[in-house]
């Protein structure tokens, strides 16, 4: 497992820099400074760096990683990010199995078995003080199951170019933002409590989704292509019952869901599982 720890950020260095030199100033009568209004700057100088490289302090950033394929042809991603928000990929590098971007002084559990490889990120095992998103990037070429949840925090998941079988994804205060496979006719399960979940099934992808809205949850659909069935289910205008297609259960108790179209980035023949079998497949 391959990791390196980002810049230095040039904040707080400079800011140790400024007050070492008034304090000094200040202890050889030059000037006369009251310590106590240094305060409000400490403050300024931390909502900088938050918003600048989305971590209190340099030694708490966050560090890419990357892990090696190997042998591995089946995957599974276990993510509790707590408060952190996360962003999952498809990775541009053939060789890896994961690459990204994860908490300084921390790593992913990883364990493989029978070519069938574990990874777990969580929250409880980071150092607490790290606030820096998480940035995953997956392998294109085999099998992937998700599991992925958040208190409070964002999902932003797009698995186009992605092999996934089965995704769950759930999040108690925050939205969730997942655009589905269009390589795969797998199953989605997304969650949230309290926020909106915008849902994207890619252009050409048959889908069918089942919808739990909560009291003051609204249904929005940005594109005809999402047609209502006397059954209350929502499919795509691709959908055949007789086909293989995703199958999507969303649920929200208080936000919206919105169904969204994208363009679909896989071209040519996909696979797609059917009675627990692949085959191949011309969406």
């Amino acid at each position: 497992m391959r990791t390196s720890v980002g810049q230095t950020p040039i904040l707080w260095p400079l800011l140790l820099v400024v007050t070492g030199a008034l304090l000094l100033l200040d202890n050889f009568l030059l000037i006369e400074i009251d310590i106590q209004t240094i305060y409000p700057i400490v403050l300024i100088w931390i909502g900088l760096q938050l918003l600048w490289r989305g971590d209190i302090a340099p030694s708490w950033q966050a560090q890419t990683f990357g892990v090696t394929r190997g042998n591995v042809t089946e995957g599974q991603l276990e993510i509790s990010s707590g408060e952190i928000d996360v962003k999952i990929r498809p990775s541009r590098n053939p060789e890896r199995l994961i690459e990204g971007q994860y908490t300084a002084r921390s790593r992913p559990s990883l364990k493989v078995r029978n070519r069938r490889a574990v990874l777990k990120m969580q929250r409880g095992t980071t150092w607490l003080f790290s606030l820096a998103d998480w940035q995953i990037e997956l392998a294109r070429d085999l099998t992937w199951t998700l599991l992925a949840s958040t208190h409070l925090g964002q999902l932003d998941i797009d698995m186009r170019g992605l092999q996934v079988e089965r995704a769950y994804v759930a999040s108690g205060i925050g939205d969730i933002r997942l655009i589905c496979s269009d390589c795969r006719a797998g199953e989605v399960v997304a969650r949230s409590n309290l926020g909106d979940v915008r849902l994207a099934i890619p252009d050409g992808i048959p889908a069918i989704i089942r919808v739990e809205a909560g009291p003051l949850c609204r249904i929005i659909r940005h594109s005809k292509r999402y047609l209502e069935q006397p059954d209350l289910a929502i499919v795509t205008q691709e959908y055949d019952p007789d086909s293989p297609a995703i199958t999507v259960k969303v649920s929200a108790t208080f936000g919206n869901i919105h169904l969204i179209s994208v363009p679909s980035l896989s071209k040519g023949e996909r696979r797609v599982t059917v009675g627990g079998r692949e085959k191949a497949a011309h969406y």
